[in-house]
């Protein structure tokens, strides 16, 4: 029988999930200065898939028939096409606010929850959802003068989420006989050879990897895939045995802090609006999940 209070192991792994998990974002920053971002999330989605194979090999005899084509969905959107939209719109946004602007996931996955998978929503839910929205759109228009300046790739971050409320839907209502190490664990490994494949033979990446000063990038999304979302995962689902759900998914909550600290800390700029909105999409999820006793988590 769990205690109560976590064990200082489970704060200890969740620090480090959450510096995990708000690198990340640094990490595709870093990435960038060497591959295009379509290269960068083909790497991203090859080496996590790949990386994860010896722990996922037992648990493919769990997998029946008709899993699998759920799992493929599964793989597609909730990794693989987020991985490329995350790319691309770091082309354009911070890290730090891209950070803050992936914490809307657990709203997007109330949203499709209540319109797709009808389910029910209090009010307190919906007041929560308007309040992040709010964040959200004072994050995709911030500027140096505090003028609106509406930037659309914030709105590539938002589709990510959309993509990640789908797939924590899609789990939990069409997946509940699979463990989440399964689940993730096979679903990226069936979309990592399309990745590499679309790496060596769609783009130039054979040349660019013997440029020295493509190393460090590279170094970086590979730190991304292998750390940030296979070891991550299993950090993840670590703290979820010794604890519960409920302690996890407060690194919702950390994710954009060490997200921000870090992109100023790399000089990227922190605008007034910028504070304004983070507090808005933060206070969003905590009155959406108050009192749940099953909050929906982050995914990275």
């Amino acid at each position: 029988m769990q205690s109560d209070v976590p064990p200082l192991k489970a704060w200890l792994l969740l620090g480090l999930l959450a510096l995990i998990w708000g690198s990340s974002f640094l990490l595709i920053k870093k990435g960038l200065l060497g591959f295009s971002p379509d290269q960068l999330a083909a790497i991203r989605i090859a080496s996590a898939g790949f990386f994860l194979l010896p722990f996922i090999l037992r648990r493919f005899k769990t997998v029946r028939a008709h899993h699998w084509p759920k799992l493929i969905s599964v793989g597609l959107v909730g990794s693989f096409i987020p991985a490329f939209l995350f790319a691309f719109a770091q082309t354009q946004l911070p890290s730090g606010v891209t950070g803050v602007l992936n914490t809307f996931t657990p709203l997007a996955t109330l949203i499709i929850g209540v319109l797709i998978f009808k389910q029910t929503a209090r009010s307190q839910q919906w007041i929560g959802v308007v309040i992040g929205l709010v964040g959200t759109v004072l994050l995709v228009t911030a500027s140096a003068n505090g003028d609106l300046e509406f930037n659309r790739f914030g709105l590539l971050i938002i589709a990510a989420t959309i993509c990640y409320g789908l797939n924590l839907n899609l789990i939990k209502h069409h997946i509940p006989d699979l463990g989440a190490l399964t689940i993730t664990g096979v679903s990226l490994f069936l979309v990592a050879p399309p990745a590499l494949l679309y790496l060596l033979f769609a783009t130039p990446f054979a040349e660019q990897v013997t440029v020295a000063d493509n190393w460090f990038p590279l170094a970086a999304i590979l730190v991304l895939g292998i750390v940030g979302t296979s070891l991550a995962l299993i950090i993840f689902n670590t703290v979820v045995k010794m604890t519960d759900t409920t302690f996890t998914s407060s690194v919702t909550y950390l994710i954009p802090i060490v997200a921000l600290i870090l992109g100023i800390l790399d000089g990227e700029p922190f605008y007034l609006q910028h504070g304004f909105g983070m507090a808005a999409i933060l206070g969003g999820v905590w009155i959406a999940n108050r009192r749940k006793k099953q909050p929906f988590n982050t995914q990275r």
